[in-house]
């Protein structure tokens, strides 16, 4: 789940605005670090280029026959003549026509030509790259159109500095070239390519789909590895993780359904937009790995979450879909079904990284590289080609053998939901099926409870007040077994927090049942020493620690507040990491309601309970918010004020979250006035008659 920025990094964000976007670049030598990159080292290295030329050299099934693909693409030829012009346009700015397929089919020439150099050693195809890329190198000075240009500033980036990455050390590339190639692309992209990621032409958070910040972050990362600049190798890898808008894979990804099928963003748009999601994340890990960054497995590989979601449904095969709410008010009710099935070459990567390296079952991934191999390339149309915003070939530059040892199921979390179980697991590549077992104590006896071949279960006969202690087993054949590591469930109401006010000094704490109550460094002054957080005037909101609500499914919410003043949408709390993945309680919104809400999407993919009234003015109130089984109520002063039944979303959805307020929104909303009390957070959920209870136990200020 996501954690709190890096300071390092943070402090090197703030350093490049200071800056502004036309200082950026400054030249390669500027800022290194004493961490050096691996060359080559973007999607490939000398390992993978050795592997191809032995298994291309022996004949071997399938590199020969990806081989031959690449050997008769027109792109890949002595023959090719670059051409390279001043500026490419991409999109219509209604002064200048488009150019920019002059750029793609060139980057794609290069790419081709360099991977034929280090296969089959002919010094040709190394002196045809070096042409090209000089052609583009002391050439090229800007990237217009309209707001698309983002598009070729990230894709023919990030190809151009790959087919530079592999020829790097060649020695007919002169040095005063090679820098002058390396200068070009951190004038004419990375400058861009930073200010779009950072700014994203002053739109809202959430405007742009996820493949386009997709394609700037890729053209960042493979930037920084050519340039030898761990600064901006580190802000793409650190987007990529924690970033507040779509490209972030917490976004892009931004629904988790059982059994591990990522909801991508999307998938309500269109599937040939999907696709390019596909080749773009998988190309953005590979080039990480390669420089020992682990992405295809951050957060329990939700990468393949997203990867396997988007095969089946490609494949044909129906996956749940939750309602996304487009910023800009474009409603997807339902996943769409234009260019479903679109065969681009992209899937080789991912199979072969998480089926052969890693041994994890990726069923519908390794149907889709099954489908599509040998994988065409790119600058071509049609069925199995790259199109012109992505290489491909990937049959031959990523097909690796399996790896001879079995892998147990990984990932087995348990998350108690009502009066269920949801069990998801990831799958061990070659297991026929699963056995799920189950104790009631961590030592056991376990008991097997049901055998699978899905990497999912819903336990049914469970009770509430229980702890539940799960395995998976993986069968192979030949009577094989391998065994999960143990997770637990628990049915049980706790006490997670308790969140008041320090009367010895007047500092505020989360008080969890632990025998040393965290203090929080508080955000506002004139606390005072009382259990009432006092909000408005000259005090300011407070915030919570990072992450205290991480993994947590059913919930209550429970709190006492007194009202000066409602304007719409301040914030009696609002726990989330930016303005599209949040949680809050509002006592006001513009049409006059209170109102709990919960997204993963922005304002427009919001899952909300309503009241049917505003909080009062002027009065202890108090309120409670519950959540089980997709079930959410909304309580004032003991009584049920809205209920929404069918409910996808709970805390565990938002990860860890990094802002976490009491009187503030994510948004440039009005900050609460008033009081707050007795806020009490509990994983579990309190029952009606414990409710009432509590709004009579007094008020707490």
């Amino acid at each position: 789940m996501r954690n709190s920025l890096h300071s390092s990094v943070t402090k090197i964000f703030i350093a490049i605005l200071l800056l502004g976007v036309g200082s950026v670049p400054a030249t390669c030598a500027e800022r290194l670090t004493d961490k050096p990159f691996v060359h080559p080292g973007l999607l490939h290295t000398q390992a993978d280029f050795d592997r191809m030329k032995a298994k291309v050299a022996s004949g071997a099934h399938p590199w020969i026959d990806g081989w031959n693909v690449l050997i008769a693409n027109r792109h890949a030829q002595l023959s090719y003549h670059p051409r390279p012009v001043g500026t490419i346009f991409r999109g219509d700015d209604h002064v200048h026509h488009q150019n920019y397929a002059l750029l793609f089919n060139d980057a794609s020439a290069a790419y081709q030509t360099a991977l034929r150099w280090r296969i089959s050693g002919d010094n040709a195809y190394a002196d045809k790259t070096v042409e090209i890329l000089n052609a583009w190198g002391s050439t090229l000075t800007g990237i217009g159109g309209n707001t698309d240009a983002s598009l070729a500033l990230g894709a023919q980036g990030y190809e151009l500095a790959n087919a530079a990455e592999i020829i790097r050390d060649y020695s007919g590339w002169k040095p005063e070239d090679i820098a002058k190639f390396k200068q070009m692309m951190l004038d004419v992209f990375y400058g861009r390519n930073h200010d779009f990621l950072f700014r994203h032409n002053n739109t809202r958070p959430g405007h742009y789909w996820a493949n386009w910040d997709l394609c700037n972050l890729n053209a960042e990362l493979a930037i920084g590895v050519l340039c030898d600049r761990r600064d901006i190798y580190d802000e793409a890898i650190e987007y990529f993780k924690h970033g507040a808008e779509n490209g972030s894979i917490e976004h892009a990804v931004y629904i988790m359904h059982p059994g591990y099928l990522g909801q991508w963003q999307e998938s309500g748009r269109d599937q040939g937009h999907t696709a390019y999601g596909v080749a773009l994340t998988g190309s953005l890990c590979q080039m990480a790995w390669n420089q020992g960054d682990d992405l295809f497995g951050y957060d329990n590989n939700r990468v393949l979450a997203g990867m396997e979601y988007i095969a089946k449904y490609n494949l044909g095969e129906p996956v749940p879909y939750v309602r996304y709410g487009y910023v800009d008010g474009w409603i997807q009710g339902e996943i769409s079904d234009r260019a479903r099935g679109l065969m681009i070459p992209s899937w080789e990567l991912l199979y072969n990284h998480y089926v052969n390296l890693k041994g994890i079952s990726a069923p519908n991934v390794t149907k889709f590289a099954t489908k599509v191999r040998p994988e065409g390339g790119g600058g071509d149309y049609g069925p199995n080609s790259g199109g012109f915003d992505q290489l491909g070939f990937g049959t031959l530059t990523y097909t690796i053998d399996p790896a001879a040892q079995l892998t147990a199921p990984s990932g087995l979390t348990a998350l108690a939901s009502g009066t269920s179980v949801i069990l998801s697991w990831w799958g061990s590549a070659g297991a026929t099926d699963y056995l799920v077992r189950r104790s009631n104590s961590e030592k056991g006896p376990y008991t097997t409870i049901a055998a699978v071949t899905e990497n999912t279960l819903t336990d049914k006969d469970i009770a509430i007040g229980r702890d539940y202690y799960y395995r998976v087993v993986a069968q192979y054949p030949a009577g094989k077994t391998t065994t999960s590591p143990l997770t637990v469930a628990s049915t049980k109401t706790a006490l997670l927090a308790s969140v008041r006010m320090n009367n010895a000094d007047g500092q505020a704490i989360i008080d969890n049942g632990a025998a040393k109550p965290v203090k929080l460094a508080s955000e506002k002054q004139g606390l005072t020493t009382s259990q009432t957080i006092t909000l408005g005037g000259k005090t300011r909101p407070m915030s919570l620690p990072p992450g205290f609500v991480n993994g947590v499914t059913d919930f209550s919410i429970v709190l006492w507040v007194n009202l000066r003043s409602e304007p719409p949408w301040s914030r009696i709390l609002d726990f989330g990491s930016d303005q599209l993945s949040y949680m809050y309680l509002t006592p006001n919104t513009p049409d006059g309601k209170v109102r709990f809400g919960i997204s993963t999407g922005g304002p427009n993919s919001e899952e909300r309970i309503d009241g049917a009234s505003p909080l009062p003015l002027g009065k202890p109130t108090h309120v409670a918010v519950t959540l089980s089984g997709g079930t959410g109520t909304l309580y004032v002063d003991g009584k049920v004020a809205g209920t929404t039944t069918g409910m996808h979303l709970s805390p565990v959805d938002l990860g860890a979250t990094t802002h976490n307020y009491i009187g503030k929104s994510q948004f440039p909303d009005p900050e609460l006035e008033g009081e707050v009390s007795g806020i009490q957070i509990y994983r579990g959920v309190l029952l009606v008659d414990r409710i009432a209870a509590l709004a009579t136990e007094g008020v707490h200020h």
